[in-house]
């Protein structure tokens, strides 16, 4: 995908939604890459690519990872350095654009996105969080996320090292996740079963996440004109 130009974002006249994909740079299991989740985010960005009101930024790589910490490679910036960052994003995002859009593909990014959210709307920008959640998905590099990754980067997957972890439902780890972290939980860092996986029920995940997401955008993005409209009338 081409980036666009500072000419083409001013030929515009801030009418315009930008998207800001953020992931994470933490363990996703041996068998998927540390930035499984940015990966799956500027995948989803780019398939909105599509609506002419939109233009894609480059991809936040870091989020706030705190709950992997006990993995090599692990890298996170903390729920307050992620909010502060977010928030300076949009601070300049202001001459360019009418709105921000996160496609955030990690949720332990929420926390961090709620006080960014709060405190860029008292600011009077319009910003939008959308999470790439799947209701019937797995935890965490199970085979939701490695379908995903069969489907986006199939290189990026290491197929001899792909090996079932904790299969527990979620709220059933979650008190011993909360207080020690993924590795107390689970030694090889995998909350699902990614020996499950393919790459055809990752497209469909994908399919079904972009069509969700272009949804949402397009709602959005009447919201902001119409506000955007109303306020310059005044």
């Amino acid at each position: 995908m081409r980036g666009p130009s500072w000419t083409e974002i001013a030929a515009r006249g801030r009418r315009c939604l930008l998207i800001v994909p953020l992931g994470s740079y933490e363990q996703h299991g041996p068998h998927l890459p540390l930035d499984t989740d940015t990966c799956i985010a500027a995948a989803l960005a780019e398939r909105a690519v599509e609506l002419p009101f939109v233009v894609v930024a480059s991809p936040l790589a870091y989020g706030a990872s705190g709950e992997h910490r006990g993995f090599p490679g692990t890298l996170s910036m903390g729920t307050a350095c992620l909010a502060e960052v977010v928030v300076e994003l949009v601070r300049s995002a202001r001459t360019s654009c009418s709105g921000v859009v996160v496609v955030n593909a990690h949720g332990g990014n929420g926390e961090a996105l709620e006080l960014a959210r709060r405190r860029c709307q008292a600011e009077g920008d319009q910003v939008r969080v959308w999470n790439a959640t799947i209701e019937s998905g797995d935890a965490h590099a199970g085979r939701t996320e490695t379908s995903l990754m069969l489907a986006i980067a199939p290189d990026s997957v290491r197929l001899g090292a792909i090996h079932p972890g904790r299969l527990e439902p979620l709220q059933q780890l979650w008190p011993e996740l909360r207080s020690a972290g993924v590795r107390a939980v689970s030694p090889n860092g995998v909350l699902g079963d990614p020996t499950l996986a393919s790459a055809d029920e990752g497209l469909r995940i994908l399919e079904a996440l972009s069509a969700r997401l272009i949804a949402v955008l397009r709602s959005w993005w009447s919201e902001i004109e119409f506000v955007t409209s109303a306020t310059s009338a005044r």
